[in-house]
């Protein structure tokens, strides 16, 4: 019966991967700076830097070189024994942040995951085992496990999984009346929330308001879990957008740039709060392992040099003047920037889709957002000719749909 099935199948059915990415027909064999080239060599401006992961670009020297020295001496261990790459990438995460405890995780939806069972162990080592509601936001995403779909509340996430994880509640998007009553109930855990959304559709969340909620969660006694996984690592030109804002959180997820590439990702927390996270209540196999602290090592290397953010910063302004041009000239296209550092957005007038698509035959790789947006998210390296060669591509993509669009209606 599954010979016959498989007959009538289309090629698709003959693939040996799960059916659960819509790829594009590139395969990329190679890469240099903010470059990709595919088997024939043809190169493309990568603005997507493996969803906000390439902070370095491809083939970084440094990064190179210190994953290089670390493989040919050790790769795996576990964390049943000292791993001196993590005690000091441990340390100088916590040297620049709010920090004075550090978990490693492979990804940041094991980083999230870590900070949802650390918030609720804090409370439960505090006596107040109700309190496990985690409140988080429509738009947000914080990872594809069953239990950070259901903190993102995204319904097409959740179907088909059975019914979702319990302990979150998902609140519109600026709703302060339903936070201020959330929050104030006894149950409530912790606030989880992304300083800027970006699968939501790189919608940031206003200065004051991330204020007012660390006020508020003091005044409740809840935990603020900051999401800073995709904006993190310097991506908003600042180390990590809650530094710029004013505010600390309790605890927070990293991931994506601290790799460079290689996979990592991270919970950091104040010391009163990892308290309860004793022998036996979490752990990984792989996380914090020697190859990827020596990819965390020699990435901080560069981000915290001096000049570094500086430049991010520089870069940031270039293209968002940029982006804000192009919205003069393409307005049928485009229609709002949005966005921080080199975690920029452009909502489009047409389906997002057909935007990366054709941008794609100019040469300039580009990842769609929700809320029909468009996201750019360049390598930190990148330069003033990098982005201007972006932009041009963009003028050109969007010439090219408009011409299309006329004809269609013509």
């Amino acid at each position: 019966m599954a010979q016959s099935m498989l007959a009538h199948s289309d090629t698709s059915d003959t693939d040996p991967l799960f059916g659960t990415y819509a790829r594009t027909p590139q395969t990329f064999v190679r890469g240099e700076g903010v470059w990709l080239f595919d088997e024939d060599d043809r190169r493309y401006m990568d603005f997507v830097s493996g969803i906000a992961v390439n902070a370095l670009g491809h083939a970084h020297p440094h990064l190179v070189e210190a994953i290089k020295a670390q493989a040919e001496k050790l790769w795996h261990t576990s964390n049943l024994f000292q791993i001196d790459g993590g005690r000091r990438l441990a340390q100088r995460l916590c040297d620049v942040t709010f920090a004075e405890k550090v978990f490693f995780t492979n990804s940041g939806a094991e980083a999230l995951e870590c900070a949802i069972k650390t918030a609720r162990r804090f409370h439960y080592d505090q006596g107040h085992s109700e309190r496990v509601n985690i409140l988080t936001f429509a738009g947000a995403f914080h990872g594809r496990t069953l239990a950070t779909i259901a903190a993102g509340g995204n319904k097409a996430y959740l179907e088909g999984f059975g019914p979702p994880a319990s302990g979150f509640e998902n609140l519109a998007f600026g709703d302060h009346d339903a936070l201020d009553a959330a929050i104030a109930r006894d149950d409530c855990a912790a606030v989880l929330i992304e300083p800027i959304q970006g699968e939501g559709g790189v919608r940031a969340v206003p200065d004051q308001c991330l204020r007012g909620l660390r006020e508020a969660c003091e005044k409740h006694g809840v935990l603020l879990i900051l999401d800073e996984v995709q904006t993190g690592m310097g991506r908003s030109g600042h180390l990590f957008v809650h530094q710029r804002v004013g505010i600390e959180p309790d605890i927070m997820a990293i991931a994506k740039g601290i790799g460079g590439g290689f996979p990592l990702g991270a919970c950091l927390a104040r010391a009163d709060v990892a308290a309860a996270m004793v022998p036996g209540t979490h752990g990984t196999t792989y996380g914090g392992n020697p190859m990827a602290m020596a990819a965390g090592n020699a990435v901080l290397d560069i981000v915290l040099a001096d000049g570094f953010l500086t430049h991010v910063q520089d870069r940031a302004r270039d293209l968002t003047q940029s982006l804000g041009a192009l919205i003069d000239l393409h307005p049928d296209i485009f229609t709002e920037v949005r966005g921080e550092g080199l975690l920029m957005g452009l909502k489009c007038a047409i389906p997002v889709s057909e935007v990366v698509a054709a941008a794609r035959d100019k040469n300039l790789l580009l990842v769609a957002a929700g809320d029909n947006v468009v996201r750019l998210l360049p390598p930190l390296i990148v330069t003033r000719d990098d982005i201007t060669f972006a932009m041009d591509a963009l003028d050109d993509t969007a010439r090219s749909l408009e011409s299309r669009r006329s004809g269609d209606s013509a």
